[in-house]
Parts: structure tokens; sequence; C-alpha cells
């Protein structure tokens, strides 16, 4: 099973807001689409941020009010902006032409943020290669904005997932300052908002420094824009990272190449399935055993499906296991769940909520 603990969905969220004064928090529904999240962080305030019809759909059950969305997908099918705009969204982020000219239709009900394309490198995940525009095209993007009569208010960025540096994200800020004064001086647009991403790093394996210190730099950055200027981010793995523990049992046993191979019943098509997708991540693992022995070896855990590449770690040293001890995997919340596929027809890994939203214990 997953163990979900909103409780610490909470103090992810309310550590960040005062890492980030005066910014406003849009959680990335994608790293964490559960129901439970999204309650639990409508009733500490949180806005969202979605890229999907079925994201949108997880907040319409809950009455989230949609004022306080934002679809983040740069690239859009006109369904897709239909049934944003029928639910009530109306902020949507584009990052070229071809998406400008798909909201003329829609002008006098939209506002758009225009994506830049930053990379940092630091980031174990990149996100400018797919979408962002170059910098430099920014100011012809805006013209042609406005010359479609579209209201292009807003710049976006997002220099990457689980940055080990805040230097990109400072030097993106920047940047865009430098935009902000040339459309400014050209009358070009009334840029009112400037949505700085995400990529706030959780703690894995690896250490990380505290969002305080992290964030302290992009701070000072801030600073430096115009008082006026609304600042928005969108995290999702720092709040959800830590959220979740896995628990899976060893089911099956094996000595091969001179190592223990445990077979759990959740894998990489399962729970793991950031192992595919999230390569760089390692999730702390332990061991829950009722044997004696204190010394480690070798070992394996795949997980239960016939697919080779089912393996959750090939490298650990493990006291020795037996059938029906657990393997417990930490701070995995964030792009696990989301993920999850049914290959073989397993079942998905059933999610047990715990410390939920005040709405849910209250009914």
């Amino acid at each position: 099973m997953l163990v979900l603990d909103c409780e610490a969905i909470r103090a992810q969220y309310r550590h960040l807001r005062v890492a980030l004064p005066g910014v406003d928090i849009y959680f990335a529904v994608k790293a964490l689409p559960h129901p439970a999240v999204a309650a639990t962080l409508d009733e500490e305030g949180s806005s969202f941020d979605v890229a999907s019809t079925g994201e949108l759909r997880v907040l319409a059950d809950l009455g989230v009010a949609p004022e306080r969305l934002l679809n983040t997908h740069p690239i859009k099918s006109k369904r897709d902006i239909e049934d944003a705009l029928r639910f009530g969204c109306k902020t949507f982020v584009v990052d070229n032409a071809a998406e400008l000219e798909k909201f003329v239709p829609y002008r006098d009900r939209v506002s758009l943020l225009l994506r830049l394309g930053f990379r940092s490198a630091h980031a174990l995940v990149h996100l400018s290669k797919k979408f962002g525009c170059a910098p430099n095209d920014a100011i012809d993007l805006l013209t042609l904005g406005r010359h479609l009569g579209l209201n292009v208010n807003g710049l976006s960025l997002h220099v990457g997932s689980q940055c080990g540096s805040p230097e990109a994200h400072v030097d993106a800020i920047n940047a865009c300052r430098t935009i902000i004064e040339r459309v400014h001086r050209a009358s070009l647009a009334r840029i009112e908002i400037l949505d700085i991403g995400g990529g706030f790093p959780a703690s894995y394996v690896a250490e990380t420094p505290s969002i305080e210190v992290f964030c302290a730099p992009i701070r000072k950055a801030l600073e430096g824009l115009p008082p006026d200027l609304r600042v928005t981010a969108e995290p999702g793995r720092y709040i959800a990272a830590p959220s979740i523990e896995s628990i899976t049992t060893v089911v099956g046993k094996a000595w091969r190449e001179n190592a223990f191979w445990y077979y759990l019943d959740d894998g990489v098509h399962g729970s793991y399935n950031g192992r595919i997708y999230d390569p760089d991540v390692r999730y702390p693992l332990r061991a829950v055993t009722q044997g004696e022995s204190h010394e480690h070896y070798a070992s394996v855990l795949a997980g239960p499906s016939s697919d080779d590449v089912d393996i959750v770690e090939d490298d650990i040293h493990l006291p020795e296991l037996q059938i029906g001890d657990l393997i417990v995997g930490s701070s995995m919340g964030a792009y696990t769940i989301g993920s999850v596929s049914e290959f073989n027809s397993i079942p998905k890994t059933k999610v047990l909520v715990l410390n939920g939203p005040r709405r849910a214990r209250q009914a």
C-alpha cells in the first residue's frame, strides 16, 4: 500500500510560504493528483496549476474556485481550451505563435502568460527542451499577441525539476526583468504577472539545502522586480514528495549472480515508476524484517511483473530477508501514483490517507 500523510503536505506548503513571502503558490496537480491532497491544499489557501481536463475535474469535484486555477500546459487542443473555460479557468500559458492564434476566438475571455525557456544545469529533470520560447523571441511573440488583440499580461518560466541550486531561477528572473523593462518602455503590453515555475528540491537520499536557504537568492532577485508585479510559483515535487511511504511485501526470493533477489508486490510499473520516469531520483529504502541477522548482503529488489526492466534497485545491501518481510520506501509522493500503469493486469496500489482534509474528517 501507499500511505499518504496529508500533514506532510500542510507542512511543506507552509514552509514554502515562509520561504517565498508574497509569492502566490499554485500547486502542480500532476505531481500528486489525489483528491485528499487537493482538498488539503484548498483548505490551506493554495491555488492550483493544472495541465489537463482530468486535473480540472479533480478540482471541480472538490468545488475549488476557478479563479484559483492556472492552465500551464503550453500546447492545448480546442477542447482543452473550451473545457477549461467551461469550468471557469481563464488564465493560460502559451509559448509560440500557433498557440497564440488558437486563442483569437476567445480573446475577450482569457489572459495569457508567455512561457520562456530557461534551463538549469543543476536540475535532475529538464523541462525547457519540449516547452518555452527562446527569450530573444519574447518581444516578437508579444508583438504578435498585441496584433491579434490578445491580453498577454504575464511571463512564465520553469527551469527544471529537483534543482540542486537556485542559480538558474535567479538568472531567469533577472532575464525576465530585462524583458519586462523593454516591454514597458515600448508600451507593447502590460506585464502584470511573473510565474517563476517550480523546481524547488525535495529531500531524497542525497543532501539538499533547506527551502529557506534555497529560496534566499530567489527572494533577493524578486526584490528587483517592479513593485506592482504579481509573482506566482508552481511547486509540485517539493510539496508532494515527503507525503507518501510505500509498503511492499517480499513475495519471492532467489540467489542469482552472487546477490539475493527479492521479488516485491509493487514495482516500476506501479508505485516505483519513478525509477523509469525519474531515473536520477533514489528513494530512501529500508527493510522491516523479523530476522536476527546483522550482516548485510548484496541484494536486488525486483517488481512483480514479468517485465525484465521491473527492477526497483539493483545495487543495495540488506540483511537477509524472508518471504513476508517488508520494504518501506520514503519520499514517494511526487510523480508516482499519477504515472502508475496496470501492466500484466496487476491492480494499482491502494492508498491509505492519514490526517486528511478537515472536510473529510467532519463528514
